[in-house]
């Protein structure tokens, strides 16, 4: 690479192993806990038998029960508290879904304690259960008057049902989404000790403030006396954006043993102990002229939630905004269904509605005789059509046209099954758009200069392998002049800033707003003007005062100054992507080819092309990762993810990588990638926007809508298996 300094600034400690993650903590004493789990798909437990798991060797606590006046519920992170859900295991009798912890048993060894909670017994009162959304016993609600908050109602832009009936054209189909579990490589875990009186969790989190504030909750502790630490995530993608409902009873089993406490929750019991992307169904409905200009667009939703939480669904705030739609309606139903709370998995809600939306696009060209860039080239806008504000900055058009003229879109024969490969396979070739809203949160960063050269930096954001610690050196490096090793980067440690939640893509558009905004303080205090190379050492000496140190917050634009004190008490606190003066989107289209196997069916995909709009592109490296990243899940969102339930017992039935498959590397072999790389001034100082999500946004329709050009069927349902294309 010509300029090292563009390098990962983590790969060395990453290669190396020398990274420490939640549960590479091995302190003195350390005791390891493991869960018993419920059975059942609903009910409650009679009487819990844990005498074989008492009588285990090393068994220290075998723990089913706490009382509420020394573990409370923690909150929904979307009401108002701090987890993924308002359920608190051990805390009563009632088993809302198969699956729940039932009891914690902590021993010398984590041999010990898993096999005694293998030996935990339970009786149980059953009661009739619903894990889908269409099974007897489910029920839905309108989310717009369940959730009465206007960033949750139903978007609704002039009349879209008399323009959609008056439309010459018409699309109606027809989408469903499967559940889908996160699997990130690292498990979930923790290590949880006190040291007198304070609780130090080292856990793999993307929002410590959440945990901070949330455990002091439960355990009715001043937050000032925990401390989180998160310096590295081996994967997160949405599943470890709240509190965990281990991390409280871990605290008060390690309190009572008076030693660290250690769990690695088993892959198996991830599915049900975590969050997961659960079931959606769309129904799009397009009307256009005959030249495949739009005119209405309607988006219906059902979402599956659970009993005790309302997860919010937000498909169509990107797909009201892809296009220039006058007339757009969108409504979205939450079915109640006996799991625990679904929660965010990477483009949480923009992956299914893009899947959806930009199939039903597909055909809208199909049915008006139009190239599929061309129709979405004849639709685009530069203004937002549900606020009427103009977009900070809009370049779908040039990621769609340089995107063709990159993949070679104009060799494409648009007959459905009319392009073979030398081997017999069918050849097709797909396009999709996508978008994802931008957001920031507020912000501390704290920066200091020291007398060696060196400048350290503490600010709010998590390394979850996006790259955050590669962003923030190389903005220092490249505004003071100084090389990238002599920048140290602190992150996902409440010791040092808050910690606000890191999710949405917004982790770098919080983050390097307010290390510039650092930047231009402390400049100020050495001397050094606003621009120009900066001789650390040299300038820390001159002012005198051994290591200057400088302390900022940032707001997103229009943001209130109480959405700080949001951010310092561990709630979350974003912005956008409506700011006062325009809305903020990245962009993104793909290129997809796929080849049908002329006998077997099988479907591969040999070569992809992703361009993005994501503002400047604050780490090359990095961000490259990021798009390679999200254009494989998407592969693996369309050919092979899916969580099945069990309609006998509850749960999810394919609870490991062997039976949860993924994409693997025989399903991926090129992936090309470009960026516009024109910075967002109006958004911030910065100018960079999301990244990591939208580069997953559209890839599944991309590869689906290749599918129908191979085969001539349309895909409505995910994954696309090869009986559905035989």
């Amino acid at each position: 690479m010509k300029n090292p300094d563009l390098r990962r600034v983590d790969a060395h400690e990453k290669v190396t192993g020398t990274a420490r993650y939640g549960a590479d903590r091995v302190p003195d004493d350390l005791a390891y806990a493991m869960f018993a789990l419920a059975t059942i798909g609903k009910g409650r437990t009679v009487a819990i038998d844990t005498a074989a798991a008492e009588a285990v060797p090393g068994v220290r606590l075998v723990l089913t029960r706490f009382n509420e006046d020394e573990l409370r519920g923690p909150g929904f992170l979307m009401g108002g508290g701090f987890a993924f859900q308002s359920l608190q295991p051990l805390l009563s009798d009632v088993v809302a879904y198969r699956g729940q912890p039932i009891a914690l048993i902590v021993a010398d060894t984590l041999v010990a304690a898993t096999e005694a909670a293998e030996l935990v017994r339970a009786r149980y009162e059953t009661e009739p259960f619903a894990v889908g959304i269409d099974d007897e016993g489910a029920t839905s609600v309108l989310q717009e008057e369940a959730i009465p908050l206007p960033w949750f109602a139903d978007v609704k832009v002039g009349d879209a049902e008399t323009a959609y009936a008056a439309s010459p054209v018409q699309i109606d189909e027809t989408y469903l989404h499967p559940a889908q579990h996160q699997v990130p490589i690292e498990l979930i875990s923790s290590v949880v000790e006190w040291q007198g009186d304070r609780l130090v969790v080292h856990e793999s989190t993307q929002n410590a403030g959440a945990l901070r504030h949330g455990v002091a909750t439960q355990l009715n502790l001043d937050p000032a006396d925990v401390d989180v630490i998160s310096p590295y995530i081996g994967g997160g993608f949405g599943s470890r954006n709240a509190l965990q409902p281990h991390i409280g009873p871990l605290a008060l089993a390690a309190r009572r043993l008076m030693r660290p406490v250690k769990l690695v929750i088993p892959r198996p019991q991830t599915f049900h102990t975590g969050s997961f992307r659960p079931v959606s169904r769309h129904r799009i409905r397009l009307g256009a002229d005959p030249s495949g200009r739009l005119l209405a667009a309607l988006h219906d939703t059902e979402h599956q939630t659970s009993r005790h939480d309302l997860f919010p669904a937000m498909f169509t705030e990107m797909t009201s905004r892809l296009y220039d739609v006058p007339h757009f309606g969108g409504r979205q139903r939450l079915v109640q269904t006996d799991v625990q709370t679904p929660g965010y998995m990477r483009a949480p809600h923009e992956g299914p509605a893009g899947f959806a939306f930009e199939s039903a696009i597909d055909a809208l060209a199909y049915a008006t005789g139009q190239d599929p860039v061309e129709l979405r080239l004849a639709n685009d806008t530069a203004t937002d059509p549900v606020t009427g504000l103009p977009f900070s900055s809009r370049h779908l058009a040039q990621c769609l046209k340089r995107g063709a003229e990159r993949f070679g879109w104009d060799k494409r024969d648009p007959r459905p099954g009319s392009m073979r490969a030398a081997d017999g396979s069918f050849v097709g070739l797909g396009v999709a758009a996508g978008a994802y809203p931008v957001m920031v949160a507020p912000a501390v960063a704290r920066m200091s200069a020291a007398a060696d050269g060196r400048v350290t930096v503490g600010v709010d954001g998590h390394e979850m392998g996006q790259g955050i610690r590669s962003a923030i050196a190389l903005l220092v490096a490249e505004d003071l002049g100084v090389p990238v090793r002599d920048v140290v980067v602190r992150v996902g440690d409440t010791r040092f800033a808050p910690q606000h939640l890191t999710a949405g893509s917004w982790g770098t558009a919080t983050a390097l707003p307010a290390v510039h905004k650092a930047l231009r303080e402390l400049r100020g205090q050495l001397g050094t003007g606003d621009t120009g190379t900066v001789d650390v050492a040299a300038a820390v000496l001159a002012t005198g005062h051994g290591s200057p140190e400088v302390e900022v917050t940032s707001l997103g634009q229009g943001q209130p100054p109480e959405m700080l004190d949001r951010s310092r008490a561990g709630l979350n606190a974003p912005a956008g992507p409506v700011f006062p003066d325009f809305t903020a989107f990245s962009w993104v289209a793909h290129f997809v080819e796929v080849r049908v196997e002329a006998t077997t069916r099988r479907v591969s995909v040999p070569r992809a092309l992703c361009v993005a709009d994501c503002g400047r592109v604050a780490s090359p490296v990095t961000a490259a990762s990021q798009v390679r990243g999200g254009v494989i899940w998407g592969i693996s969102q369309a050919l092979r993810e899916s969580s099945e339930v069990d309609p006998r017992f509850g749960g999810f039935l394919n609870t490991t990588l062997e039976e949860y498959p993924v994409a693997v590397n025989a399903d991926i072999q090129e992936i090309d990638f470009d960026f516009i790389d024109e910075p967002d001034l109006l958004l911030n100082d910065v100018g960079v926007k999301a990244l990591g999500e939208v580069t997953m946004v559209g890839a599944a329709a991309a590869v689906a809508n290749a599918v129908f050009h191979a085969t001539g069927q349309r895909q409505n349902r995910l994954p696309i298996r090869i009986e559905h294309v035989m």
